[in-house]
């Protein structure tokens, strides 16, 4: 599973905006220390409207194999910092994905996806109260750098389509070390959080004119930095930092026999001071928190080999949702459909045919790559090359297209072996909805010759595959460790 840290920085760089209309501003990215890319920061006012541009380039490695991900976004309000329109590209070395959106004054979002020819349109509302970069920086103009001043903003993010909640607080001024230049700087707190998730918080140090010249976040168990620089600086050579290790969870016990384990408890203790984190309970996943603030997780994989509709024919609107095309779900695309088709052939009701898109698509992929950054099913479905999110997305997608409600899913999961490395990887795979269950499916293990989903899995978050379901990985991942396992053998 991919890193997504920057989805997240953007939020962060675009929480603490320029105060003015400047030059193209420079940063350096560093993930541990180490320089990994750049970003910039540019504001264009003129003829009533504000454009905010911010982009950014990060290559890191995933067991020595070198990967580089772009993004741009792009936003345009009026000079009164109402929200006008957005772009979010991004380049994940298969193509570009571009989403656009237009706000009409009856607060519908007119939006519009293309990427690997195919071209998706759709209508959602615009988050209540939400901002995008210039009436965020009309907002703390007025709030000012008052040590103490605290406040509550809605940002909305063009790449997850969606208004995260922030919580804003002005901190006191100190010296901060510029890359050997020591300035005195505020400091600004922003905590952000969406529904179902836990929170990650952003420190950054601005100067008088609320530019910010240093940004500091904790991401999925890693120390990400955003420092202001000359541009010949931002764009020297990066020294890519290999973050397998860091999405990597210790196993306090080798795990024998995995496939054959009827259920696996897992008990998780927090790390001291790395504050809270959600574990949710979904598809033979159970949540318990003990009196001694450890999370016990017990999961139970579900054996549904026969039953459900094919196609779904209820009223829930969530199963109804999770058939719906999405961005990264197309599941109207052509080559989809009819690749699930082939897939599904005689299966007779929804539980057989998931089974058949699953053994289907471990054969599929044919390439894989972990020199992919995060590709959409399309993309997928073109280039048959990828690692886990591929599979998982390339399979969800196929299970919607044949009418099976399926969803994307993120979390770690049990190898004995990767790369050199045991223990709790950052891992995707596939829940389908078949026989009134939530059913796992994992085309990548089973492409590796495992039996597929097991109870080695540990969920911690799903959707459509969308950048926004990875925020609980980025705020949960290096917040706790597993303290114990405890196997439970089928007979």
């Amino acid at each position: 599973m991919k890193t997504r840290v920057l989805v997240i920085l953007l939020i962060a760089l675009q929480s603490i905006t320029s105060a003015q209309a400047q030059e193209l501003e420079y940063y350096a990215v560093f993930l541990e220390g180490t320089k990994v890319g750049y970003a910039t920061h540019e504001r264009i006012a003129g003829d009533g409207k504000v454009t905010t541009t911010e982009t950014m380039s990060m290559t890191i490695n995933r067991a020595g194999i070198e990967i580089t991900v772009k993004t741009k976004e792009t936003c345009v309000e009026s000079s009164g910092g109402e929200p006008i329109s957005f772009a979010n590209e991004q380049d994940i070395g298969m193509g570009t994905m571009k989403t656009q959106g237009v706000i009409g004054k009856d607060g519908l979002v007119r939006t519009q996806t293309t990427g690997m020819g195919v071209v998706q349109e759709s209508n959602m509302v615009w988050p209540k109260g939400a901002m995008m970069a210039e009436g965020l920086r009309l907002l703390e103009m007025s709030k000012k750098l008052n040590e103490g001043t605290g406040y509550e903003v809605n940002i909305f993010s063009p790449e997850l389509m969606a208004a995260v909640l922030s919580r804003v607080k002005v901190g006191a001024r100190q010296d901060v070390d510029l890359l050997g230049r020591i300035v005195t700087l505020t400091k600004v707190e922003t905590t952000m959080s969406m529904p179902g998730t836990g929170e990650i918080t952003t420190t950054s140090f601005v100067d008088d004119k609320l530019n910010m010249l240093k940004s500091i976040m904790p991401t999925a168990g890693m120390n990400v930095e955003l420092v202001a620089c000359p541009k010949e600086y931002a764009l020297t050579n990066n020294e890519p930092a290999e973050i397998v290790d860091k999405m990597f969870l210790a196993s306090p016990e080798p795990i024998e026999n995995i496939d054959s384990a009827r259920s696996i408890t897992y008990y998780l203790k927090p790390i001291e001071g790395a504050g809270n984190f959600i574990i949710p309970a979904a598809g033979g996943q159970r949540v318990d928190r003990l009196d001694n603030g450890m999370v016990k997780v017990t999961v139970e994989p579900v054996n549904v080999t026969t039953g459900g509709t094919l196609p779904y024919k209820g009223t829930d609107k969530e199963l109804l949702d999770a058939i719906k095309p999405s961005r990264y779900l197309q599941s109207d695309d052509p080559k989809i459909i009819e690749l699930a088709k082939r897939a599904v052939g005689n299966a007779k009701d929804s539980a057989e045919a998931a089974r058949n898109i699953e053994s289907f698509v471990a054969d599929y992929v044919e390439d894989r790559s972990l020199s992919v950054g995060y590709a959409s099913a399309s993309e997928v479905a073109a280039s048959r090359k990828g690692d886990c999110t591929e599979f998982a997305i390339l399979s969800a997608a196929m299970c919607r297209a044949a009418g099976i409600p399926a969803k994307v899913v993120m979390g770690v999961a049990y190898v004995d072996d990767f790369a050199g490395r045991s223990g709790f990887g950052g891992h995707a795979w596939t829940q389908v909805y078949t026989g009134g269950k939530w059913v796992g499916l994992d085309s990548a293990l089973k492409a590796g010759g495992k039996k597929g989903f097991d109870a080695g899995h540990i969920a911690l978050a799903s959707g459509n595959g969308e950048p926004a379901d990875f925020f609980n990985i980025a705020s949960t991942l290096g917040r706790f460790k597993i303290e114990k396992v405890m196997v439970n053998s089928s007979k």
